[in-house]
């Protein structure tokens, strides 16, 4: 755990942290078990919270200085948000909906509202808000226009309230982070919507953690939003340029389109990082708009974090500290040149030209010729592209044995494939052909199938794979009938 501020308190004040096993939450329990507090948090399961980095910190019972106790319960329940305030002199809400659904905001509002309650009943000194940037006089996104109602319940509450506000936060388990990361390692360049030219003052999640926790010592008559950010002011595309720079990845070319919708972006987030689209859909939202800060007044309040502001490369040198930034570029290598290999092998055992091949009877569905090497090369590299993705996002969610059953499954298949060839072309088997084509498509749809339960987007990109080896099926065994 890192703070800007490891001091610690001299008081052991009992601090309510809600949101302790999202990444922020966490890591503002960290910061405060480290600086001597008493922490409660409200949790729906206190098995999860004893899973977290400091849940050796969680005791039975009454928490003592640095320590921490868990009160199970719901935050829409009023009746766990009395148990959960009570004696309690700083409150953190740190509850955000990643959710689509038409009433998430509804659900939003009434959590918020039920806090603000509980909160000035209990007597709360404080109440600190993590909510997002946004421009002034704009339409915002739904989950951005949420946040900024949230923060407004909350500072209506009747309990002094500091509700920041923050954009791109760079951490390691900053869901924003880790599309930025993804994005940038694995698209060599990328043709991207406007406006991902928008401007954004990302923040390192150290610096937030100091805003955070600092923010418990302003005075009691200070109720007012405060924005918060790094030095940098950057677009989207820039950053990642400037984070495959910072981590030696080479450049990265972005060009913009006029035309990309929220929803199609973030299914394209889902089909090529680990982020999964629903996920994908408010982190998209909050970029359609410049999120900058117009001022700076909670560092006056309260000071900047120690050494000063983190620029941008620093920050992100810090976040992807321990993450494998080659994994992917090592996991395509490999995909590519066993697709390769394959392609070669069925190249040069296939003979569309020879007398035997020309003389058997064949359907008049059949397509031309020439449109065999046009559709398997635009396959093999649909195999070897969705393959990776695949792969490499097992990896980076610690899902290893699904990881190595797929490149299992995929050599499998790559054998059949390879095979299929071998039987029709050079040993003109064609019984035997059409049975290992029936196999080929077998595993094609369960590499599909494998795919799709990474992300369904993976799914429907290695369908086509699949489509076409269930049609080669049928047709070999079309031919093998005619010509028995």
């Amino acid at each position: 755990m890192t703070a800007a501020d490891p001091a610690p308190h001299p008081e052991a004040r009992l601090g309510l942290v809600t949101g302790a096993t999202g990444y922020v939450g966490g890591e503002v329990v960290g910061v405060l078990v480290e600086r001597g507090w008493r922490v409660r948090v409200l949790s729906r399961s206190a098995d999860k919270v004893r899973q977290a980095e400091w849940g050796d910190a969680v005791v039975d019972g009454v928490a003592g200085p640095g320590q921490v106790e868990v009160v199970e319960g719901d935050a829409s329940s009023p009746e766990d948000l009395a148990t959960a305030l009570r004696d309690v002199d700083v409150a953190w809400y740190l509850l955000h909906s990643m959710g689509d659904g038409d009433d998430f905001q509804d659900e939003e509002r009434s959590m918020a509202e039920a806090f603000a309650t509980a909160a000035r009943e209990a007597a709360v000194s404080r109440i600190v808000y993590l909510g997002g940037l946004h421009p002034e006089g704009e339409e915002l996104s739904e989950h951005l226009a949420s946040r900024v109602e949230v923060g407004e319940i909350l500072l209506g509450s009747g309990v002094p309230t500091a509700a920041l506000q923050a954009g791109v936060v760079l951490g390691d388990g900053s869901q924003s982070f880790v599309m930025l990361r993804h994005l940038a390692e694995r698209l060599p360049g990328a043709i991207a919507p406007g406006w991902l030219r928008n401007e954004i003052a990302p923040i390192a999640v150290d610096d937030a953690l100091h805003y955070l926790v600092a923010a418990a010592d302003l005075a009691p008559d200070v109720n007012r939003t405060f924005d918060i950010a790094g030095p940098d002011v950057v677009s989207y595309a820039d950053m990642m340029k400037r984070y495959a720079r910072a981590l030696g990845l080479g450049p990265r070319v972005v060009l913009t389109a006029p035309v990309t919708t929220p929803r199609a972006a973030a299914r394209w987030i889902g089909l090529v990082t680990p982020v999964d689209h629903e996920l994908a859909k408010p982190l998209v939202g909050s970029l359609l708009h410049d999120t900058v800060a117009s001022e700076h007044d909670l560092a006056d309040l309260v000071g900047e974090p120690a050494g000063g502001a983190t620029g941008f490369e620093e920050a992100v040198r810090r976040a992807a500290r321990g993450s494998d930034t080659r994994r992917w570029r090592r996991t395509l290598t490999w995909t590519g040149a066993a697709v390769t290999a394959t392609a070669v092998v069925g190249s040069l055992v296939t003979d569309p030209t020879s007398r035997w091949y020309r003389r058997l009877s064949k359907p008049s569905w059949q397509p031309p010729s020439w449109a065999f090497p046009v559709a398997w090369t635009a396959l093999y590299a649909d195999i070897a592209l969705v393959s990776a993705l695949s792969i490499a996002d097992l990896q980076e969610t610690s899902r290893e044995d699904e990881a190595r059953a797929y490149a299992a499954a995929l050599g499998t298949n790559l054998v059949l494939n390879a095979g299929w060839s071998a039987l029709f072309f050079g040993a003109k088997q064609l019984r035997l052909s059409t049975v290992e084509a029936v196999a080929l498509a077998a595993s094609s749809a369960d590499l599909v199938r494998r795919a799709a339960r990474v992300s369904p987007e993976k799914g429907v990109a290695l369908a086509p794979y699949a489509a076409w080896t269930t049609f080669a099926a049928a047709l070999t065994a079309e031919i093998t009938r005619r010509n028995a």
